[in-house]
């Protein structure tokens, strides 16, 4: 079984056609025809059947794909490794975030570290909660911002970075607007604009408002922050949002209150595989970000 062979066997699997495979990979139809053949008498089974043009993966090929993009993802990262070994300044940082941190947390941190090492690359994911930590787990990121911190998942190691208060976001013409600071419970008849269920944010406000008492009555969604901000502004209904996210500038035609009950909190930080080590580059930015946030906390 060769390298070759898997990454031909990956590429039909994608594309379900063995000629955009071949075009794809600039090599011969007949030469990855030929590969996939060899593979497939070596393992003893078929891994695709034909369905007209195109070929589709048996239930033994789904069950050999999986395992075979954990394999590779564990190769490329193993190369990867001994590159940065031969030269950390100029790695490749695989980084995930969320919509929450990606105005204001995440430019300020990069921005900040490539002073210090101009070389070294950033690739970047944007992604739901969800998602951040099951690319993680995966290998397809290597560290991810994340609020609030999860602390339960034993596979992952969590750091956190800073606390931050949730606070309601509340039309300027609001008749709550010109207050100091509200409570939860007083929002409870008014119409709430939320991401939509799944999305971190959905859960923490939607638990926030229960603690407070009531049911959230939910009139429109958004999925992203612009979108939410936009909602509110126009007069749909009001929000609870992080601090973070409002924290340079309130939106256009609205007013931000804080919340002094119940104190609502979310934690940001960063998280790392449990199970294996980071590479060199990442360690370095990973050391950073800590250290940074370090001397943030004690100019405070």
């Amino acid at each position: 079984m060769e390298l070759r062979q898997l990454r031909y066997f990956m590429e039909v699997a994608k594309r379900e056609h063995v000629s955009e495979a071949a075009e794809y990979l600039h090599v011969a139809q007949s030469a990855i025809s030929r590969q996939i053949a060899n593979l497939e008498s070596e393992l003893g089974v078929s891994l695709f059947k034909r369905e007209g043009r195109n070929v589709k993966l048996t239930a033994i090929g789904k069950v050999f794909l999986e395992h075979t993009e954990t394999a590779m993802k564990a190769i490329d990262y193993a190369k990867e490794q001994i590159d940065e070994y031969l030269d950390p300044e100029r790695g490749t940082i695989k980084i995930g975030f969320p919509t929450s941190l990606a105005s204001h947390l995440l430019p300020t941190i990069i921005s900040a570290f490539k002073e210090e090492h101009p070389n070294v690359a950033f690739h970047l994911r944007q992604g739901s909660y969800k998602f951040l930590i099951e690319s993680v787990k995966k290998r397809d990121i290597n560290i991810a911002f994340l609020g609030p911190v999860p602390v339960e998942d034993q596979s992952i190691e969590g750091h956190i970075l800073f606390t931050e208060n949730l606070l309601a976001l509340v039309p300027s013409h609001h008749p709550l607007a010109e207050r100091d600071n509200i409570r939860l419970r007083d929002l409870r008849n008014e119409d709430f604009v939320l991401f939509p269920k799944g999305f971190i944010l959905h859960k923490m406000a939607f638990d926030a408002c229960k603690q407070a008492g009531f049911m959230p009555n939910i009139s429109s969604e958004g999925e992203d922050l612009d979108a939410i901000k936009g909602l509110v502004s126009a007069g749909i209904g009001v929000t609870l949002l992080p601090e973070s996210t409002v924290s340079e500038t309130t939106p256009r035609f609205t007013t931000k209150l804080p919340i002094h009950t119940p104190q609502l909190q979310r934690t940001v930080g960063m998280i790392i595989p449990r199970n294996r080590d980071l590479a060199p580059s990442d360690k370095i930015f990973y050391k950073f970000v800590k250290t940074f946030f370090e001397r943030l906390e004690q100019y405070k």
